[in-house]
C-alpha cells in the first residue's frame, strides 16, 4: 500500500452526488494526481492518503486512494495555504497571510479559544472574527467525528450521513446504542451496526442489539416476501443471528410491540409478529377493496344480462371472434361489479377477454384506463390491445419523494384520484403489497377495478401475494378461464405449461416445433450450445436479435447460477473491444453494449428520452426492480454510466450507484415474471429441491413466445414437475378481507 501526505492544491474534478474526485495534492513540493471518492475534502487541507499508483492510459500515473484522513496543518506554511484556499469564506490569500504572519504555529488554536483577538488584524471585524471561528470551528467538528468514526471502520460516504444526522449527538447514540444507526440511517444495515458494536464492546445479549436484530430478523422476511412472521419463527431466527438464546428474544418482541414498532395478532392459537408497516398495509388495502366491492344498478337481474349478452353477441359478430361462457360470465360480471379478478393459464383467452371488456365499456362512453406492473408488461399490453398501457408507477404519477417506512410516493392518492370509470391492471401477480396499496388509494369509489393474472406463476419480487390472497379470501368475483383455445392448442409451449401445472408428464422427443430439451450433462457442454443457439440458430428461428432471446434459471450462485452465467455470456455475446469502454467495480465488469437489470427500486433516480440531436423530449423519476437496458455510455471522468432502458429512456448512473444493477444476459426465472421474450433458454441439471417446483418451472416456460429450449436434465424437469411443493408465504391480507366483510356483516 502506498502513501501520501500533502496539502490539496487544487480539485480538479469533484462529483458532488457520489464524492468522486481527482485532486492535484502537493508532497514535498511535488504534484501527485490522487483519484478516488473525497468527501467534504476542500483545497488547502492537509490529507493522509492511503492507495496504490496506477498508471491511466489517458492521464499517466495516478494514485488511486483507498482512504484518506484530513489531518490538522502542522506548521505555518501550512496553515496560510489552508486559510488562503477558499475554505473559509471572508478569508482569500492576503487575509491569510497576515493572519499567520501575527499569530505563526499558534494560528489555529487562537482562531478557535480566543477568536476576538483576529479583530487585531487589519480588515477584521468582531463580527467576522466571530464568523472565521464559528467555521473553523464546524469543520473541525466534522474532521473530528470522521477520524472517530473511521477507527470503527465506517467509510467516509457513511461518516457524512452519520454526522449531518446527529451531529455532536452522534458520539452520545454510538456509545449508548449504535443499533439506532441501522433504523435511522438509509445504507446501514444490521450487519454495519453490529459490526461497530462489537467494536464499542456492546454485549451481545443488550437489548438494543435484540431489538435490532428482530427488525432486522423482519427485514429479512419481508425480502423474503413475506408480511408477517410467526412468533416462534421470527424468535429462533432472531437467536440463530445474535447467537443467543431463543428465550431472550420474546421479551424485546414484547417491548417493540409496546413501542407500535411491531404489531402481534393472535391467530388460531398462533401468534403473528408484524413490521407495523407491513400490518396496516394490509387492513387499509382490505379496507380500500370492500368500499370499492359494490354492484351496480341493480346488480345482474335478467332484464340486465339479456342486454348484456345481446352486444356481446353483436360484438362477436362484428370482430369475427367467439366467446366461451366463462369469457362471456367475465365480461358480463365486469360491468355489474366494482372489483372483478380474471385468471387463467395461457392459450385460455385472458386477451381476448380483455380486449372484449374495453370495446364493451368504451361501447358505453366510459373511460378507461389500463397499467402492469413492469415496463415490458405494459408494452405487450399495449399491442394486445391497441389501448395505451403505463406502468402503475407512471399511472400514479411518481414524484420521486421516498417516506420512511411507505415507500415511494405518488401525486395520485386519496386526495387526487385517477380519472376513470374504469381501470384494467395486467399481471396482478406480480404486483406487491406496497403497490397494490398505492394503487388503492388513488381509485375512487364507483371506478370499476379489474385484476388480471395467472394466479399459478410465482409470486411478487416483494411482500405479498396479492392476488393469491385475493382470490383466496372468496369476497370477490372471480373467473378463472380453463378452455385452451385451437389456436393456443397448436403451441407445445402452451399445452406443456398447462400438463405442467397439472403435474402431467410431457414429451422429450424432440418433435415439437416450439419446445426442446437437450439432454446434457455438463456444465461446460452446456455454455458451448447456450452460446451457440443465441448467435446462431435461435435469432433466425424465431426472427428475433440475440439480445432479445433471455436465459432463465432458478439459482444465483452454481455453475449454472446467474453469476457464473453472465460472465461466460458476456464474455461471447458482448466480447471486449478497443471500441467499447469499461469499468470494473469488485468483482463485476461493465462494458458498452452489456445488457444489464435494475435491481432494486430506486423510485429518486431520474431518466430522460433525448431526440435524435440529443434535445430532452421527455422526463421522469424511478426505475424498478426488473427493468432491463442497454449499457449506452460509459465516462471515466464524469464516474457515469448510461443505461438505455424501454422507451428509449435514458438514465446516467455515478459510479457509486451500480451496486443496483447487474447484467443480464441470464436472470433468474423469478426476475423474468411479467416479461414475454421471442425464446427462452433454460438451463436445468442440479439444484436444490426446495427451489425446483412445479411453480418455478411453469413461470420459466410461460415466459417464452415462440420457442423453450430446456439445456440439462429430463430427470430434473420431471422432478419439478411432480414437486408441488411452493415456498410458503407468510401473508394475511386475505385474512383481513375476511374480517373486513364479518365486521360490516355484524354492523347490517
Amino acid at each position: 500500500m502506498d502513501k501520501v501526505h500533502g496539502y490539496v492544491d487544487h480539485i480538479i474534478y469533484q462529483n458532488r452526488e457520489n464524492g468522486y474526485g481527482v485532486l492535484s495534492v502537493i508532497e514535498e513540493e511535488e504534484e501527485v494526481i490522487c483519484v478516488g471518492f473525497f468527501r467534504n475534502v476542500e483545497a488547502g487541507e492537509t490529507l493522509d492518503i492511503q492507495g496504490n499508483y496506477v498508471e491511466h492510459p489517458m492521464y499517466g500515473m495516478q494514485m488511486k486512494a483507498e482512504s484518506y484522513r484530513v489531518v490538522p496543518p502542522d506548521d505555518a506554511l501550512s496553515m496560510e495555504r489552508y486559510l488562503g484556499s477558499g475554505a473559509i469564506k471572508g478569508i482569500g490569500e492576503a487575509l491569510a497571510k497576515r493572519i499567520v504572519k501575527a499569530f505563526g504555529k499558534d494560528t489555529f488554536r487562537i482562531i478557535e479559544e480566543e477568536p476576538e483577538r483576529l479583530s487585531e488584524i487589519k480588515g477584521i471585524s468582531e463580527r467576522k472574527a466571530s464568523e472565521i471561528a464559528d467555521q473553523m470551528i464546524e469543520k473541525r467538528e466534522l474532521r473530528q467525528a470522521f477520524v472517530y468514526l473511521q477507527q470503527y471502520g465506517i467509510s467516509n460516504t457513511l461518516a457524512v450521513k452519520i454526522y449531518e444526522k446527529y451531529g455532536s449527538a452522534m458520539y452520545g447514540v454510538m456509545k449508548e446504542n449504535p443499533y439506532k444507526l441501522a433504523e435511522d440511517i438509509s445504507g446501514v444495515g444490521f450487519k454495519i451496526a453490529d459490526e461497530i458494536a462489537a467494536r464499542l464492546g456492546i454485549c451481545p445479549d443488550s437489548d438494543y442489539r435484540i431489538r435490532s436484530g428482530i427488525l432486522y430478523a423482519l427485514m429479512q422476511a419481508a425480502a423474503e416476501g413475506h408480511t408477517y412472521l410467526p412468533g416462534d419463527l421470527l424468535a429462533e431466527r432472531t437467536a440463530g443471528l445474535l447467537g443467543i438464546g431463543k428465550e431472550a428474544i420474546w421479551p424485546g418482541i414484547n417491548n417493540l410491540a409496546m413501542d407500535k414498532k411491531l404489531v402481534i395478532k393472535t391467530l388460531k392459537e398462533e401468534k403473528r409478529v408484524y413490521a407495523g408497516a407491513y400490518y396496516y398495509a394490509e387492513l387499509k388495502c382490505a379496507r380500500m377493496l370492500h368500499d370499492l366491492n359494490i354492484s351496480f344498478g341493480d346488480g345482474l337481474t335478467g332484464k340486465e344480462e339479456k342486454r348484456l349478452l345481446g352486444i356481446l353477441e353483436q360484438m362477436e359478430e362484428q370482430q369475427g371472434i367467439l366467446l366461451d361462457d366463462l369469457q362471456k360470465k367475465a365480461v358480463i360480471t365486469s360491468a355489474v361489479n366494482g372489483i372483478m379478478i380474471l385468471s387463467g393459464g395461457p392459450g385460455t383467452g385472458k386477451t381476448t377477454t380483455i380486449n372484449t371488456i374495453i370495446r364493451l365499456f368504451e361501447a358505453e362512453g366510459m373511460d378507461i384506463l389500463l397499467a402492469a406492473p413492469t415496463g415490458r408488461a405494459a408494452k405487450r399490453m399495449t399491442e394486445t390491445t391497441g389501448f395505451e398501457a403505463r406502468t402503475i408507477h407512471r399511472l400514479l404519477e411518481i414524484n420521486g419523494t421516498v417516506e420512511e417506512g411507505r415507500g415511494a410516493e405518488f401525486e395520485r392518492n386519496e386526495e387526487n384520484p385517477l380519472e376513470a370509470d374504469v381501470i384494467i391492471i395486467d399481471e396482478m401477480s406480480m404486483v406487491d403489497i406496497h403497490l397494490f396499496k398505492a394503487l388503492l388509494e388513488a381509485v375512487s369509489v364507483g371506478t370499476r377495478l379489474i385484476m388480471v393474472g395467472d394466479v399459478n406463476q410465482l409470486p411478487s419480487v416483494g411482500p405479498g401475494q396479492v392476488l393469491h390472497d385475493l382470490i383466496e379470501s372468496d369476497c370477490f368475483p372471480v373467473v378463472i378461464l380453463q378452455k385452451i383455445f385451437r389456436q393456443a392448442q397448436e403451441s407445445d409451449i402452451v399445452l406443456n405449461a398447462h400438463r405442467i401445472n397439472a403435474g402431467e408428464r410431457i414429451s422429450f422427443d424432440n418433435k415439437s416445433r416450439d419446445f426442446f430439451l437437450l439432454e446434457r450433462t455438463e456444465p461446460g457442454v452446456i455454455y458451448k450450445h447456450m452460446i451457440q443457439l443465441i448467435r446462431e440458430k435461435l435469432p433466425r428461428y424465431v426472427d428475433a436479435d440475440p439480445f432479445d432471446i433471455q436465459v432463465l434459471t432458478p439459482m444465483r450462485k452454481g455453475s449454472l447460477g446467474v453469476e457464473i452465467l453472465n460472465g461466460i455470456l458476456q464474455k461471447y455475446l458482448n466480447p471486449e473491444s478497443p471500441q467499447k469502454k469499461e469499468y470494473q467495480t469488485g468483482e463485476r465488469l461493465f462494458r458498452e453494449g452489456d445488457k444489464v437489470m435494475q435491481i432494486k427500486n430506486n423510485y429518486q433516480i431520474a431518466w430522460e428520452v433525448r431526440s435524435r440531436y440529443g434535445i430532452p423530449v421527455d422526463k421522469g423519476m424511478g426505475v424498478f426492480n426488473g427493468d432491463m437496458g442497454i449499457v449506452r455510455d460509459i465516462s471515466e471522468p464524469a464516474q457515469t454510466m448510461t443505461v438505455e432502458y424501454d422507451e428509449h429512456r435514458l438514465v446516467e448512473y455515478p459510479f457509486s450507484q451500480l451496486d443496483e444493477i447487474e447484467l443480464a444476459y441470464a436472470i433468474t426465472i423469478h426476475k423474468a415474471q411479467g416479461s414475454e421474450y421471442p425464446a427462452v433458454i433454460l438451463p436445468l441439471l442440479t439444484g436444490p429441491r426446495l427451489l425446483l417446483n412445479r411453480n418455478l418451472l411453469y413461470t420459466g416456460v410461460t415466459r417464452a413466445r415462440k420457442c423453450v429450449t430446456i439445456l440439462g436434465s429430463s430427470r430434473l424437469v420431471q422432478e419439478m414437475i411432480d414437486n408441488a411443493r411452493e415456498n410458503r408465504r407468510y401473508t394475511s391480507l386475505n385474512d383481513r378481507i375476511r374480517e373486513i366483510q364479518c365486521e360490516e356483516m355484524e354492523k347490517d
